[in-house]
């Protein structure tokens, strides 16, 4: 009888349900489920539904059912930084803010009279991003102040919803680190640091690793969706999960993350809070076994998912792939560039950036997609330069995982402008790395180096050379 394992993997823009078992050592996925996600405006703030993502979760669990496969256990994966608060009697406190909201705009100013940007670095290790949970509360505490005290609970979004699913509140480490709150030598929340800023700290939750066993469904869980099972702890935050996906089987790791942002970088056992590192713009997030994962934020797909949605909404994303390939336009803008967060319009503000800058400017999806997809690769160029310099590391070759593997164009530009082959798959990575620590708290593969090697086996991983 085979043993199923269930990732719930929810991103900015859908959610989905996938399955897995292994067969003869390699990993068999299929999807069960998917649903839509996006941000709602809400009395003037960006939010996410989770009152609609938690009944869409149930939803798929229950199509497990359908299938006459239940899972020995499951996990969900989301985004990170933001989060929920709930009272004492667990009623959720005002709404479920997202990241891209402008709440956060200025209070960098607050939390720095406070404590000095580089030494905040230097006992976080994480890299400033405005959307960072840490401003997030500086703006609750400057505008809402009577949410923080009447606060009993502050969870992460999959954290709440493991908790509304066994009744277990924990945080867990790889989401955690996330919010520029947590000591990477300790590994623990830096109550120090939240006593200085001023933040309830009775809200913060236990820490937990990935792979942990959180508990059971609730009777009233179990009742909705028609089975009991595990419920494990994956990586929680999203990248998190698809790091521990990469296959690679032998020397040092240089990954991208692609999807709605493309997270470059590589993995280290010690965080590196130096000046050098903050001055690039590198962040420690916490990794499984707790590695760090060393990497650059940049801003990613997310900019041609916008433009898409604006003037190409009935193409897909190969196609509009395969006509930028065909373009000659040599303009560049800075992916990194905050314009490009939250723009009313991205297609508008390519072009805006293009004419500032004395260069052609893009006309129709073609040549705006040319644009961003030689941007970015333009972008991880001088990541990787970045990388090597400040680890003293020369890195062989990098993977690529997640959604944007697929995009051929962006896999030869980044191939062409890195001088290093790129292994592009597998795309499932989020979802495979949430089975993956689910699959390792089971005992059916040993450690994380023997299940990247069955993920090598399992999926198919496209090579594209340097020209």
């Amino acid at each position: 009888m085979e043993k199923y394992y269930l990732a719930i993997d929810i991103g900015a823009s859908s959610g989905r349900h996938m399955l897995a078992h292994l067969d003869q050592g390699k990993m068999v996925l299929e999807e069960m489920y998917r649903f839509e996600n996006g941000m709602t405006e809400i009395d003037g703030e960006m939010c996410w539904d989770v009152e609609h993502l938690f009944a869409e979760i149930k939803n798929g669990m229950k199509m497990c059912v359908k299938a006459g496969k239940i899972p020995v256990s499951m996990g969900i994966d989301t985004w990170a930084v933001d989060f929920v608060l709930l009272d004492q009697k667990d009623n959720r406190i005002g709404n479920a803010v997202a990241y891209r909201d402008e709440r956060t705009d200025g209070m960098d100013t607050y939390v720095y009279a406070v404590i000095p940007e580089a030494e905040l670095y230097g006992c976080t290790g994480i890299q400033k991003q405005k959307f960072n949970t840490i401003y997030q509360l500086m703006a609750l505490k400057q505008k809402k102040p009577e949410y923080l005290k009447k606060a009993e609970k502050m969870l992460m979004i999959p954290d709440y919803f493991h908790y509304m699913l066994t009744g277990v509140a924990v945080t867990e480490y790889t989401n955690a680190t996330t919010t520029q709150l947590v000591n990477p030598v300790t590994k623990q929340w830096d109550m120090e640091l939240i006593e200085k800023l001023g933040y309830k700290k009775e809200i913060f939750q236990e820490i937990k690793e990935p792979g942990t066993l959180l508990g059971e469904l609730t009777e009233e869980v179990q009742k909705e969706v028609g089975f009991n099972c595990k419920v494990i702890l994956p990586a929680t935050h999203d990248t998190g999960s698809a790091v521990m996906a990469v296959p690679a089987t032998k020397g040092d790791t240089l990954y991208i993350s692609s999807g709605t942002w493309s997270l470059l970088g590589t993995e280290i056992l010690e965080a590196d809070c130096s000046k050098e590192s903050q001055a690039k713009n590198f962040t420690n997030e916490g990794g499984y076994d707790y590695r760090f994962r060393y990497l650059k934020n940049i801003m990613g797909l997310w900019m041609i998912q916008s433009v898409r949605k604006e003037i190409a909404a009935d193409l897909g994303f190969g196609e509009i792939c395969e006509m930028a390939a065909k373009e000659q336009i040599a303009s560049i803008v800075d992916c990194n560039d905050d314009r490009f967060l939250n723009p009313e319009n991205m297609t508008k503000e390519v072009q805006k950036a293009c004419e500032e800058s004395n260069q052609q400017i893009p006309k129709g999806i073609a040549e705006v997609a040319a644009v961003i997809y030689n941007s970015l690769a333009k972008c991880y160029k001088l990541a990787v330069e970045e990388l090597e310099e400040i680890t003293g590391k020369k890195f062989l070759q990098m993977h690529i995982v997640g959604g944007g593997a697929n995009a051929d164009y962006l896999n030869r530009l980044t191939a062409k402008a890195i001088h290093k082959p790129v292994l592009a798959g597998p795309t499932e990575a989020t979802a495979i790395g949430n089975i993956i620590a689910q699959i390792i708290a089971d005992g059916q593969w040993k450690d994380l180096q023997e299940a990247r090697e069955g993920v090598y086996q399992s999926f198919s991983i496209a090579e594209y050379q340097p020209e």
